[in-house]
Order: C-alpha cells, then sequence, then structure tokens
C-alpha cells in the first residue's frame, strides 16, 4: 500500500480493506456469482474503488446521480455549475427529461440532468463515457428542444399575456471521459464554449449556450499543471481517480472532503455497489458497440457514395465509350472491389458483436439493419 493510500484510509476510517471485503462477497452467493462473471481487470478495479486503492470517478452516471443528486444537495450541482460557466448559479428544480432523442441516441449518454435555475434558464447537464458523432450537431438539437419547452410551458401559463421576453437562456454542458477526434486536435483546451454572437457587433439576446469539457484532456494538463483554479478542482473530482490528486483536492479545497467521505460511506453497502458497477459496465459495453457500429456506418455510407459515383462514372463510359471493353473490365474490377470492402466491413461487425457474446438473432437484426440487408442475406454472414 503506498503513502497516499494509507493516508487515504487514515482519513476515511469506514474504507473497508481488501479482505474484509473480499470476505464478504465470497460469504453471500448472489454477490459472489455477480463478482465471478466479471473478468479480472473489472474485479480489480471494483476492489480499488471500495478499498481506497483508487478514488472514484463521478463520470460513472450512478456515482454522479448519487453524489451529485440536486433533488436532496441542490448546491453541490449548484457549484459545478458556476465553476463551469464563470458565474453564479443556483439549481431550483430537477425536470424530467422529456427530450425527442431519436432511437438509441441516448446510449452514449451516461448522465442526462435537466435542471431549472433560479432565474428560470434550463442546463441539460450530460456525461459520456465516449464522444459520440455529430456532437454540434446533435447539441444543437437538444438545445432547441429545451427552448421549444420553455415556450410550451410560459405560452400556457401566461396565454394572451405570453413575451417572447420571458423565455431565459438555456445552456448544454457536455462532459466527455473520452473525447473525439476534433477535442483532440486541441491539445492545450479543456473547456470549449459556444454562444451566438453577430459578425457586425450588433448585439440581441440570443439564448442558446454550449460547454464541452474533454476530461481526458484536462486530466493531460493536470499531471502538469497541478489544480489552478476551482473548475480544476471540479474536474478533478469528476474525472481523477488517482490517490495522489485526491489528497491534493482535499488539502486545496477541503470543501471535497464531504463530497467523498459520502462516496466511501456508499462503498459500505458492497450489494448496492456491485449493482452499480455492474450497471456501468453494461453502459460501457453499449456504448462501445454503439461507438464502432457508428464507424462502420460512416464507413458504409462511404463505400456506398463511392459505389454511386462508380455506378454514374460506368454508365458515362458505357454510353460515351461502348466499344472501349478493356475501361469496361476496369470498372468492373474496381466495382467488386468496392463490394468486398463492403462485405469486410460487415465481417467485422459480425465478429465484434459475437466477441461481445450478442446472440445470432442480434447481430442478424444489427447487420440487417446498418447495412440494409435482407434477412437472408444477413444469415450468410453469421454462417461463415
Amino acid at each position: 500500500m503506498s503513502n497516499y493510500q494509507e493516508k487515504i484510509r487514515s482519513m476515511f476510517p469506514v474504507i473497508r480493506t481488501r479482505h474484509e471485503l473480499i470476505a464478504e462477497i465470497e460469504s453471500n452467493k448472489q454477490l459472489k456469482s455477480k463478482y465471478d462473471s466479471w473478468n479480472d481487470s473489472q474485479k480489480e478495479e471494483f476492489i480499488d474503488i471500495c478499498t481506497g486503492n483508487r478514488g472514484i470517478k463521478l463520470l460513472y452516471d450512478s456515482y454522479f446521480k448519487e453524489n451529485l443528486n440536486p433533488e436532496y444537495d441542490p448546491e453541490r450541482l449548484s457549484n459545478l455549475l458556476s465553476a463551469v460557466l464563470g458565474f453564479s448559479v443556483k439549481v431550483k428544480d430537477v425536470l424530467p427529461n422529456d427530450s425527442t432523442r431519436i432511437g438509441d441516441e441516448t446510449s452514449l449518454i451516461v448522465t442526462d440532468i435537466v435542471v431549472e435555475l433560479e432565474d428560470h434558464s434550463l442546463a441539460n447537464i450530460e456525461v459520456q463515457k465516449i464522444g459520440y458523432k455529430f456532437l454540434g450537431e446533435r447539441a444543437s438539437c437538444y438545445t432547441a428542444d429545451l427552448l421549444l419547452r420553455q415556450y410550451k410551458r410560459l405560452r400556457d401559463e401566461r396565454k394572451e399575456h405570453f413575451s417572447y421576453k420571458e423565455i431565459a437562456p438555456v445552456y448544454t454542458i457536455v462532459f466527455m471521459e473520452s473525447s473525439s477526434r476534433e477535442f483532440k486536435e486541441q491539445k492545450e483546451v479543456y473547456v470549449h464554449r459556444f454562444s451566438s454572437k453577430s459578425d457586425t457587433g450588433l448585439k440581441l439576446n440570443m439564448l442558446e449556450n454550449y460547454v464541452f469539457i474533454p476530461i481526458d484532456i484536462f486530466l493531460e494538463k493536470l499531471h502538469n499543471n497541478g489544480i489552478r483554479s476551482e473548475l480544476d478542482a471540479w474536474l478533478t473530482y469528476l474525472g481523477c481517480d488517482e490517490p495522489e490528486y485526491l489528497l491534493r483536492l482535499i488539502e486545496e479545497y477541503p470543501y471535497f472532503k464531504k463530497l467523498y467521505a459520502d462516496l466511501y460511506d456508499m462503498c459500505r453497502n458492497v450489494e448496492r455497489m456491485m449493482d452499480m458497477f455492474s450497471e456501468e459496465l453494461q453502459i460501457l459495453d453499449r456504448n462501445t458497440v454503439k461507438l464502432m457500429i457508428d464507424e462502420l456506418q460512416e464507413e458504409r455510407d462511404s463505400i456506398a457514395e463511392e459505389l454511386s459515383n462508380m455506378k454514374e462514372d460506368f454508365s458515362d463510359t458505357k454510353e460515351k465509350l461502348n466499344d472501349t471493353k478493356e475501361e469496361l473490365s476496369n470498372t468492373k474490377e474496381e466495382l467488386s472491389n468496392t463490394k468486398q470492402q463492403l462485405s469486410n466491413a460487415i465481417g467485422k461487425t459480425v465478429k465484434m458483436l459475437k466477441d461481445l457474446n450478442h446472440s445470432d438473432a442480434e447481430i442478424i437484426k444489427t447487420i440487417s439493419e446498418n447495412f440494409s440487408l435482407e434477412e437472408k442475406e444477413a444469415k450468410k454472414y453469421i454462417q461463415k
């Protein structure tokens, strides 16, 4: 046990030893069965969390909602939002999340909380394990949804007295544990704020505001620069599980000691912790599958576009050079290669889903939907 870990255990005496934790798991058939279903790295991660060998990342949905639940302690989320937005805010209410998200888009979103602030502004807080595709486009749609909710509510309440002036700003705040390529291209920046501004200096009260925070990029800066602000403190609390930084955070910002104490009290309930941890593993599994399918979908679309372009070229070539058999032969060969690429892409998807223990029926359904195949054609890839 390192010196840092000893200090954590001394600071939080409720933390159990590894021997005590495993003994409780082994003594309960249900807990042992669940524990044995995990792989070795997952088992070690769970043991490390509950015994203080590492901190608890609040980017896990269950831990975030438990520790920062605005329904029983709105001050915590208020302080986090104040640090993110750069001005003081207070959470007034938690609103039901009835956004119009399509299909399984929410499978990439670990946490999604909508709150109303004291000035009637709305804030949507999202936590993503993996940054999804077309983040800007999707965030714009969800922000528009927040504005529409406000508009409908105020219009129904105020009726003929309604005025657009009453609509308050909306904020979409996205934390990403593993950010997408666009963010990694700016490795020196870990807070990106967006709002609508005129290119002429004209000022209008535009209501949409966005904040994107790639936690992985912040952690790289943390190791070089340390904790330099209250926002850094919150991002360390959310995303860093290294004992050294946990202690440094509590030393520089004692406010977080109570938050960690609540987390380690939660670790005393082993059954509940195991249920929460299992749920997080399932979410991560769905995230990984969705991301890989999205990437293969992009590859499929690119191949389909190339195939379409080649068919057009083939048609033009046939019309203009009807007697050029050699060029026609080359075009057919390229078309065959493109079809082979598409087949390889489907094969990758099948292998990936089999590795994740998906049933044949699930695999057939997935590749049928994502590659526009008839069920009979999809079955052929299962049999290969």
